[in-house]
């Protein structure tokens, strides 16, 4: 008989790792991580940070170590709930390389979730429109929906905002990102 420990063996190991990843994302966001089992996830949360193998800060988002506390990024974040409104249907996810935030494998295919806050959107168009080997569709998370306007990229799957409840509203969506 297997004991608790082996059971939650695999979900801790996923657990670090995404706090790993995605260094700052508060509970909810950890916890939807693994639907169906959020309740067992929140259970698995407690349990690690009262054996001190992560870390909360005083703003309620978990972090691997003390030393990266301060560097949580509020794109990366609201990448991650782009990310987890079609958690379902990903098949891998780990973090990009900038101006990407997060590359995923969603039904077959390969997505780039990119941030671009407002005031930045010529350096990245600029970064995006270059030829790039292997480019993914792009899921690009603005500040603002009047951004959309004074953005020119290839390959774009939908534009999106992200409300501060975590809440995604997309704008020129692709049916296969459905959630």
């Amino acid at each position: 008989m297997k004991n608790r420990a082996a059971i939650y063996q695999r979900e801790a190991a996923e657990m670090l790792h995404n706090i790993s990843l995605y260094p700052g994302l508060t509970e909810e966001q950890l916890c939807r991580f693994f639907p169906e089992k959020e309740a067992a996830a929140k259970t698995l949360l407690a349990h690690m940070l009262k054996e001190g193998r992560i870390f909360c800060s005083g703003n309620d988002r978990y972090y691997a170590n003390r030393e990266v506390q301060g560097n949580a990024v509020k794109d990366l974040s609201r990448c991650v709930w782009v990310l987890l409104d079609f958690i379902d249907q990903v098949e891998y996810h780990t973090v990009g390389e900038f101006p990407a935030a997060i590359l995923c494998f969603a039904n077959g295919e390969l997505y780039e979730i990119v941030p671009i806050p407002q005031g930045k959107e010529t350096m990245i168009c600029q970064l995006l429109r270059q030829p790039q080997k292997d480019a993914g569709k792009r899921i690009v998370v603005v500040d603002d929906a009047a951004q959309i306007e004074l953005l020119n990229i290839p390959q774009v799957a939908g534009f999106c905002t992200v409300a501060e409840d975590g809440t995604v509203s997309y704008y020129k969506k692709e049916a296969a990102l459905e959630s």
